[in-house]
């Protein structure tokens, strides 16, 4: 039989990747082919949402604030599980848990790495059949090998990241991941029930022609926000606008459009929540991650995103990210 050697899925290309790396121990691909896993189980239920009982709230509230989606609740335990009972996970932290989830036993206390989820962004989309997604981070633990992590490992800066990447269960469910050696994107093939890859070292196009903002919340920004946002509406020689706004309100979605086409994605602060509502080390951190090592920029408006020190698990933050030359025209506002 004739093998297509075209085709490299996700394990092919973690493996071969480990060529590079004569004295990698194997656990950053083997917790990557376990994220994997975990997103072709969560697949599965999301293509099927409307035909068994996971549409709809849960009934519970989590610690934003914000009403639980069953399908929240299914990603959050199948994300963890799969973590758990793997050999290269210390602890979790989710936007569905209160708290760190520590793995305490042998194996995971040697593990080298934890991980930072939002199991289901763009949950309030499920309903309505609007493309949802997964976003995950890795950071390398800083507390001794043997012991049980702590909070410490989790609240470390966005650029002591070791990988960063996401989910989207749309038209196609594609995962993309970042390492320091660049981004890749590789898409489920139903016919082989394996994420393959397709979208080999993603760039992000230094210009586009996208801006992506909830308008309706024009009133409530600040003064140098509004005025970019209307400088994105009008005809302007120099950055070859006007831009086109899409918001699809799934930030994976957004973001991920933007990284393929070139864009900008805006979530500023409002004036009754000053500090943002995104969160700042399972969302804001791994896009940050993956749009700059694709060449973008991501700032809060005043810092760059991987530079902050978190003081919290769910800690948030306003959040700018998006093509460099686009970025760098909204600083110029902002400044």
């Amino acid at each position: 039989m004739a093998i297509n050697r075209k085709v490299q899925t996700l394990d092919e290309f973690t493996i071969q990747q480990l060529r590079n790396f004569p004295n990698a121990t194997g656990e950053l691909s083997g917790l990557l082919r376990d994220i994997g896993l975990a997103a072709k189980r969560v697949n599965v239920e999301v293509n099927k949402a409307g035909l068994v009982d996971i549409l709809g709230d849960a009934g519970t509230i989590n610690v934003q604030g914000e009403a639980v989606k069953k399908l929240d609740v299914y990603a959050n335990d199948q994300f963890a599980g799969v973590l758990q009972h793997g050999i290269s996970c210390a602890g979790i932290a989710s936007e569905e848990l209160d708290e760190i989830l520590v793995f305490d036993d042998e194996i995971s206390n040697n593990s080298k790495y934890v991980c930072l989820f939002d199991p289901l962004d763009g949950s309030s989309n499920i309903d309505v059949n609007v493309a949802i997604g997964t976003i995950f981070s890795v950071l390398p633990r800083v507390t001794p090998k043997g012991t049980p992590v702590t909070a410490a490992d989790f609240l470390q800066k966005g650029i002591k990241q070791i990988a960063a990447g996401y989910v989207i269960y749309g038209s196609s469910t594609i995962l993309v991941y970042a390492t320091r050696r660049g981004v890749n994107g590789f898409t489920l093939d139903p016919s082989i029930g394996e994420f393959t890859l397709s979208h080999p070292d993603i760039q992000c196009p230094p210009t586009g022609k996208i801006y992506s903002v909830n308008h309706g919340n024009y009133f409530q920004y600040q003064q140098a926000v509004q005025q970019y946002i209307s400088a994105c509406q009008q005809k302007n020689e120099a950055t070859g606008g006007p831009y086109t706004q899409r918001y699809i309100g799934s930030m994976v979605s957004d973001i991920h459009r933007n990284l393929i086409k070139g864009g900008i994605f805006m979530y500023p602060s409002i004036t009754n929540r000053p500090e943002g509502k995104l969160r700042l080390l399972y969302e804001c951190n791994p896009f940050a991650f993956i749009v700059e090592i694709a060449g973008g920029k991501a700032t809060d408006g005043n810092r760059r995103i991987l530079e902050i020190q978190p003081k919290a698990i769910h800690e948030h933050t306003p959040f700018f990210v998006g093509s460099k030359n686009m970025m760098e025209e909204l600083e110029g506002y902002l400044k």
